[in-house]
């Protein structure tokens, strides 16, 4: 039976991953609407069917649930960067531990997982020191639309920190349809930089008059400083890390340092920390965990194959002589790698763990595994390779580093 065009009015069931709450429509297939929470009784409209599940639009909530909140931007649900500004933040936090275990079971074969509870952010809303804006034909700042690749010109955000938010209304672009993307970011004190990425080698004319801050343009053709400096300096714990321009750093500092701190609490739980031992950190990026895990260990290396990340690890942990550093993708380094590490840390992208480089992982059979994830289902397809291949979940902590986003960063422990 086709639904499509048409409005249904439904009980929405549970968050999914993804930003969506399911339902059931008349036939029995899910049907996902985005800005529900579980629950509600909604009036929708179907967009897209397929033959297992459809799509709908929110058109009216004529039940809502207790847990139901004014969202705080004046773009939400136009814009795509917030998925849950409508949900009472303490029930954000218990979706996404239960978004977690459902993903690990499903997905993972694990039974019953059973995460512990989310650590929170620091502050639910001016939390990112990183922000990345594209700019609409007028040469306005704003964000990609919701399911669009239009970009929406904006007069609020409510995630950037507060300095990001006093510096980016000052920013005045010409039409620049070259510019694919304009990054802002945040370090220690006052130290800004906006980063230019396009297509192009050649930068555009750009001038930082009156603003503190240094300009940066990234291309194919490499990087090219337009005024002050290529890298910003983050402060995590009291250690102070060089992140250029091209590297990736956790956009949100206060949970860096709550990352940091869990790691380094719970893993000697399930490894020891001895002068003998070896740790491997992979996807290491410019050594946000190296760096602190370094002095427990009498011997430490690093993959990372981002090259401006490397120097970035090279002069962030300069100070030890048992740290070593592969540039390399993980999928080619770890089934090559000379030695036989206790402990692994990975790290790896949206995308979870090439499958080449969770062979090598698994030849290596470290004792212990920590795996910070940034996203639940490839972390659940990997966790059944793992488990396969004879390792245990052992303890798994969602951590939330985007607050009124569905994303998931979560940090599993796993022991052969």
């Amino acid at each position: 039976m086709a639904f499509a065009s048409q409005a249904l009015i439904l009980r929405t069931q549970a968050l999914a991953y993804g930003g969506a709450a399911i339902g059931r429509l008349p036939d029995g297939r899910a049907v996902f609407t985005p800005f529900c929470l579980a629950g509600e009784t909604v009036r929708v409209q179907v967009v897209e069917e397929k033959r297992g599940y459809a799509r709908a639009e929110l058109l009216e909530v004529l039940e809502s649930s207790p847990q139901r909140v004014a969202p705080r931007c004046g773009h939400f649900m136009e814009c795509g960067g917030c998925h849950y500004q409508q949900i009472a933040y303490s029930e954000q936090l218990a979706a996404k531990a239960a978004i977690l275990a459902d993903q690990l079971e499903r997905i993972g074969g694990i039974t019953s997982p059973l995460p512990e509870p989310t650590l929170p952010s620091m502050a639910p809303y001016n939390y990112r020191n990183h922000v990345q804006f594209h700019l609409d034909p007028h040469g306005k700042l704003g964000y990609r639309r919701s399911n669009s690749d239009q970009t929406l010109a904006i007069r609020e955000c409510h995630l950037p920190e507060e300095g990001l938010n006093t510096l980016w209304p000052q920013l005045d672009f010409e039409a620049m349809p070259e510019i694919e993307r304009v990054g802002l970011r945040s370090g220690a004190g006052d130290d800004w930089q906006i980063i230019l990425e396009s297509a192009a080698s050649q930068p555009p004319e750009f001038t930082v008059e009156g603003l503190p801050l240094s300009a940066v343009h990234l291309s194919p053709g490499g990087t090219v400083v337009l005024a002050g400096s290529e890298a910003v300096t983050m402060q995590i714990k009291g250690r102070f890390f060089q992140v250029s321009a091209a590297s990736f750093f956790q956009t949100n500092t206060a949970m860096a340092e709550s990352m940091v701190q869990h790691i380094l609490d719970t893993l000697p739980k399930y490894a020891a920390f001895t002068p003998h031992t070896t740790l491997l950190d992979c996807y290491c990026g410019v050594g946000l965990f190296s760096a602190f895990l370094a002095p427990h260990v009498g011997r430490l290396i690093g993959i990372e194959s981002a090259p401006s990340a490397c120097e970035d690890f090279s002069a962030n942990l300069d100070e030890f002589d048992h740290v070593e550093l592969y540039q390399s993708s993980a999928d080619i380094a770890l089934p090559n790698l000379p030695v036989r590490p206790e402990i692994v840390l990975v790290d790896p992208p949206r995308a979870g763990l090439e499958r080449q480089a969770l062979d090598g992982l698994l030849a290596l059979a470290p004792q212990v595994l920590v795996y910070i994830s940034c996203d639940p289902a490839t972390l659940g397809r990997d966790a059944r390779r793992l488990v396969a291949g004879g390792y245990r979940l052992r303890q798994i902590t969602p951590v939330d580093l985007f607050p009124q986003t569905y994303h998931i960063e979560s940090i599993s422990f796993w022991s052969k």
